[in-house]
């Protein structure tokens, strides 16, 4: 029998399996489809076979990372939720994904990867708090900039930045989309059917994270909370396809001091304590070594300890003879 393939994705918070958009989709799918994926979820994207994630290594050694991919992938393989959609319903399931890939996931960028307030108090917080050191300290920041450049490919400008109207522009897209989603669910417990489709894995990848998360500019949970039935939707799924995620979740609500923040926890504040004395330490030997304000005191010690009517000459054979 042929080994599994391995899935490596990040790993979840806030009652969701994964923190992750392309994560999330590719999870809700392999789900959906019945597909025994071996999954290993990590906080550290260098311990995945391609650097990133998520990350699909197939028995056959061959490493995928986009999420199209790896569905396309798992059909091969026979693991397919979308068998019994009919040719037109085939068509728009492309057509929502399509429509989510070009109107919602520009606002989700934005949301979590550039605006400012966000951006610094959950997302490099959260990232910053999960990564192992050192890659905590210039990871999450590089991450942004790819989220930045991902951002201004998807709208065709090489200059954009973080504003207002960018971010009315963005949300006021989003919104429309999910109204679309909305409409095209009505009443249904999934949008083809009695059972989930691609389409379903998709729209739980994108809209789960903004119903879940909690974000200072919290305008796209505000818009999407309104649409009771994307809500409802988001919510059954985890509880039914992901339930260990959601008690899990629950668990850590109850633990935790209700002082504290969703992202603020004391164990993890005393380990940064840690490191930053640590590298503080280590600038400051780096700087006394560079100046030669070790080596100068090293050398008067050694004249000190030295006769003075003894060459140094005398004292470097002796050290020799000592080594050998």
């Amino acid at each position: 029998m042929a080994a599994p393939d391995e899935l490596y994705c990040w790993e979840g918070d806030s009652g969701l399996p994964t923190v992750s958009t392309d994560c999330l989709v590719v999870l809700a799918y392999a789900q959906f489809a019945g597909a025994p994926l071996k999954l290993h979820k990590i906080s550290n994207p260098w311990r995945s076979p391609s650097g990133s994630l998520p990350a699909l290594r197939t028995n056959q050694k061959e490493t995928l990372n986009r999420p199209s991919d790896i569905i396309i992938h798992l059909r091969k393989q026979k693991y397919n939720a979308d068998y019994d959609l009919s040719a037109k319903e085939g068509a728009d399931s492309l057509a929502f994904i399509s429509l989510m890939e070009e109107k919602l996931m520009p606002a989700l960028i934005y949301a979590f990867w550039i605006e400012p307030k966000n951006y610094v108090d959950v997302t490099r917080r959260w990232y910053a708090e999960h990564m192992p050191f050192p890659l905590n300290f210039f990871l999450p920041g590089r991450m942004q900039r790819r989220q930045l450049e991902k951002l201004r490919l998807l709208r065709g400008n090489e200059s954009l930045e973080a504003g207002e109207e960018l971010e009315k522009e963005l949300f006021r897209e989003a919104a429309e989309c999910m109204n679309l989603l909305s409409q095209r669910l009505g009443s249904q417990k999934f949008f083809f059917g009695d059972s989930p489709s691609s389409l379903d894995a998709y729209v739980l990848g994108y809209l789960a994270p903004i119903l879940k998360t909690k974000l200072p500019n919290g305008k796209l949970q505000q818009h999407l909370k309104s649409l009771d039935n994307l809500t409802s939707f988001c919510t059954n799924i985890l509880l039914l396809y992901f339930p260990r995620d959601g008690r899990e979740s629950s668990s850590q609500k109850m633990s935790s001091q209700p002082e504290c923040g969703d992202f603020d926890h004391v164990p993890n504040k005393r380990r940064k304590q840690f490191l930053s004395v640590m590298v503080a330490l280590g600038a400051m030997l780096s700087y006394a070594l560079l100046t030669g304000m070790v080596s100068i005191q090293h050398a008067q010690q050694g004249m000190l300890e030295e006769p003075p009517d003894l060459p140094a000459l005398g004292s470097h054979d002796q050290e020799e003879e000592e080594d050998s």
